[in-house]
Order: C-alpha cells, then structure tokens, then sequence
C-alpha cells in the first residue's frame, strides 16, 4: 500500500494519461523524489469507449470497468481519485458513491477556473467530444456557476470529432491549424474563455505548443489540484501566472 497517494483511472485515453503525469511531475516545485507526488495509475486502456456507449452505438458499458478500478484504487492506498477524461463524468455519481475516498471532479473544477480566472467572464466555450456535450456535464457546471455555456456549431463539432478520433487518439500528427480554427471558431461566438473539454486536446495543444491566453486547459487545472490535495507544492512559474489560483477551492 502506498501512502497518501492520488489514484488515476487511466487509459482513457492512454496519452491523455500519460501526459496527465508528466503536467503534475513538472509543475511540483521538487528538489529530490521525495518531494514529489505519489501516484497509483491504472492504465485500463480497454475500458469501452464513453462516447459510443453514451451517443448509443455501444451497449457496453465502461462504467463497471470504472467503478473496479476505482475500488482498486482505494485498496492500494490512494488518498483521493481522480478521471483524466471529460467524458467519463458522465458516470462521476456513481464512480464516487462507489468509494469512501474523493474523487475530483475536472468539470468542476475547470468551470470554477474559468470563473476566477477570467473576472468579466460570462460566455465560455466548451470543445470536448459529442458524449460530453450531449450528457450536458458542462453545461450543468456553468449554469451552477452563472455563466453561459457556448458550443461549436453542428458541423465543426463533427470536424472537432475527427480531429480527436481521426488525429490525436490514432496517433497522428497535429494540424496547429486545425486546432487554432477551433479556437477562432469559438471566439467568433462571443466566447471570451475556451476550455479544452477533451484532455485529448490537452495533447493537442501540448504537440502544438499553443498558449493561447483565453483558452484553459481542463487536465492543467485537474493537475493542480491533485498536487494541492496531496500536500505538495506547486512551482513557481504556475504560481506567478495565477494557475494555482483557479484551481484553488
């Protein structure tokens, strides 16, 4: 059993959780290994797809596959859980009724980013896959939090699926320029925050080293805050820029 650990529902996809490790690793200000996170990843790349089951063109279920793990999880000592995926919040009730541990929640948190970090905010896109937007997670969120949640028009949100089923889970390289038409796209409906409700796009935006200042990427703050909830200290430079800030309950 490891000790005061966060525990990761992973492989979902793989390089999103992958990539996942490396924002907590290099935002931990850590002179020594020990000053790091300890963490309990569960790859389980197998678990059926959240969006074909959730759109219906699956009838298998990833949430039993989910809830396993995140028993797991707590056995192997995890402190708290946390889902890479945008998608899987769907199930989040049920993954978290499941556990006496917390599970934290990206959508929420993200949402509460949004709003601290952007003060005048009151539309906010969101660009995440058809599942995400048709169970209206953040959706939900925003209207909890007053703000107005915008989505893509109908067919750059068939592009933006492509784009993350075609491109960036099939392992091929990344248009920068795909993925700055989404962001124009969005802004041209007002929105004066983008979130990357995908955490694919997560990877996106890292291939292409985009740093859009209106766009807020959901597994940064999701990192942040698993390196806040495990006691640990988060560096300067993420400290400087107000990240820590949003993230922050």
């Amino acid at each position: 059993m490891i000790n005061n650990a966060v525990g990761i529902i992973g492989g979902l996809g793989p390089m999103a959780t992958v990539y996942f490790y490396e924002l907590v690793l290099s935002m931990t200000d850590a002179e020594c290994d020990q000053d790091h996170v300890n963490m309990v990843i569960l790859n389980h790349a197998s678990i059926p797809d959240r969006t074909a089951y959730i759109c219906g063109r699956s009838a298998d279920s990833p949430l039993p596959y989910m809830i396993e793990d995140a028993k797991r999880l707590q056995t192997a000592g995890a402190k708290f859980i946390v889902i890479p995926c945008n998608t899987a919040h769907y199930f989040f009730d049920e993954i978290e009724n499941s556990v006496s541990v917390p599970v934290l929640n990206i959508v929420t948190e993200t949402v509460k980013a949004a709003k601290k970090r952007y003060n005048n905010i009151r539309r906010v896109g969101v660009l995440a896959t058809d599942g995400t937007l048709l169970t209206r997670t953040y959706e939900l969120a925003c209207e909890k939090a007053g703000l107005e949640c915008v989505t893509p028009d109908e067919d750059v949100q068939a592009e933006l699926m492509d784009f993350i089923y075609g491109d960036i889970k099939a392992g091929r390289p990344v248009d920068k320029n795909k993925l700055e038409g989404f962001f124009e796209h969005m802004r041209s409906k007002g929105c004066g925050c983008i979130i990357l409700g995908c955490t694919e796009l997560s990877v996106a935006k890292r291939d292409c080293s985009a740093t859009d200042e209106d766009v807020l990427d959901s597994l940064e703050v999701l990192a942040l805050r698993t390196i806040e909830q495990c006691g640990k200290h988060i560096r300067r430079e993420f400290l400087q820029r107000g990240d820590v800030e949003c993230a922050v309950l």
